[in-house]
């Protein structure tokens, strides 16, 4: 894999929370930018196929919630585990915390196809897995990615990411990780659903995304 970033893809329909597939890329200035994102939708799904197969061989009983998103993102939200929505449906960030975060980002003027989700723990009986993480994070090569909640920020800060540093857990302080991602600590979305006081802990720290986003190059 090469270490240059390929250009990032932008389009009028909202895809962001659930998986991209082939014949939802929308139209593209030129061959290049298409083949970048085939690419990625290529070696996501190799991804994919590699957890099933460990599940497969494993004999498990639960399934893989995999990611959901666009594939060239530039922002890779992060959680540790899923929800019981999340597990039924193999999808991350489906159901109540998909929800949340769409309508937190619309509120924060942040387009839904810059977003990507993800879970640190993809399949119950695997448990954290770091490699498979480490390789979705180098195939989508985000801008940003947002741990979410103290056992996110404990599994990325244990990956070995070319270049990267330790993240501290100072929730809304935009961060260096390696020298071309940023990352912002919030807390865990799925705790912050239903108490007041945790969403709007949450929402204190969610919405220095607004202010990073806005203060990205146009290009």
């Amino acid at each position: 894999m090469t270490s240059e970033r390929p250009p990032k893809r932008t389009g009028s329909r909202v895809r962001a929370l659930r998986p991209t597939e082939p014949g939802d890329l929308p139209d593209a200035p030129d061959d290049i930018q298409d083949a970048y994102l085939k690419r990625a939708i290529s070696e996501l799904g190799g991804l994919n196929d590699e957890i099933a197969a460990w599940a497969a061989h494993h004999g498990a009983t639960t399934l893989p919630v995999l990611s959901s998103g666009a594939p060239q993102a530039e922002i890779a939200m992060i959680k540790w585990g899923p929800s019981l929505a999340e597990r039924q449906e193999g999808v991350a960030f489906f159901g109540r915390a998909g929800s949340a975060i769409l309508k937190s980002v619309q509120r924060l003027g942040v387009e839904p196809l810059a977003l990507y989700g993800t879970l640190c723990v993809k399949l119950l009986e695997a448990g954290f897995q770091p490699q498979w993480l480490t390789r979705e994070l180098q195939i989508v090569m985000p801008k940003l990615i947002m741990p979410m909640g103290d056992e996110a920020l404990e599994a990325v800060n244990s990956l070995e990411f070319p270049g990267s540093v330790r993240l501290e857990n100072t929730p809304g302080v935009v961060q260096s990780w390696t020298p071309t991602v940023e990352a912002i600590v919030v807390p865990d979305i799925d705790e912050s659903l239903d108490e007041q006081h945790a969403k709007r802990a949450f929402w204190a720290a969610f919405r220095s995304l607004g202010e990073w986003y806005l203060a990205q190059p146009p290009y």
